[in-house]
């Protein structure tokens, strides 16, 4: 049994959501669409991260469906990170989640209009402090492009450190080149 007693395998979004006062982690759904379509025209998202160019509402559907069903496995949690007035700022994973290991990845994008605001920072404190206390995990990790400065900046202050490179991208969709890989570990 794992996070709040429930069957393994399963993972359930926390109730109440995850919330540090500024930001909310709470689950992606229908009425997000629109959002997500607009955030992901940027294209520092597709950039950087497995975010199709032209990403349609389909594209934003499908997301939402694979969501459901990574959650139900017990692979992934996805949320949004949302301002008080429910406004999308930020996407954030817990991903690659391996129980036994006591492993799990981290990753993110934030609209442009979030940008330089701590949105990336605190949504990576709050993922990765359920993590490791709801999952259970030891080691997080986050693996960020070597010419993606910003985000190698976020890691650091989220408290990952630099741990080794990737000379191929960790996931199939990503762009080439070498991946800094940055952990935590709990404890």
């Amino acid at each position: 049994m794992l996070a709040g007693g429930r069957l393994r395998g399963v993972l359930r979004y926390p109730d109440p959501p995850l919330t540090d006062g500024v930001i909310t982690l709470r689950a992606k759904r229908r009425d997000d669409v629109d959002a997500l379509v607009a955030a992901c025209q940027d294209p520092e998202i597709p950039r950087w991260t497995r975010v199709p160019q032209h990403y349609g509402r389909e594209d934003a559907l499908g997301w939402i469906a694979a969501s459901e069903l990574e959650l139900a496995a017990g692979t992934a949690i996805h949320w949004l990170a949302v301002d008080g007035g429910d406004r999308l700022l930020a996407s954030i994973s817990v991903m690659q989640i391996d129980r036994a290991a006591g492993t799990g990845e981290i990753g993110y994008w934030v609209a442009r209009a979030a940008r330089g605001r701590g949105v990336a920072r605190r949504s990576v404190a709050l993922a990765s402090g359920w993590a490791t206390s709801e999952l259970g995990l030891t080691t997080l990790v986050i693996e960020v492009h070597e010419a993606n400065a910003p985000s190698q900046a976020v890691a650091r202050a989220a408290g990952f450190v630099p741990a080794g490179e990737r000379a191929v991208p960790p996931r199939e969709g990503l762009p080439p080149g070498r991946y800094v890989v940055h952990h935590r570990r709990a404890g």
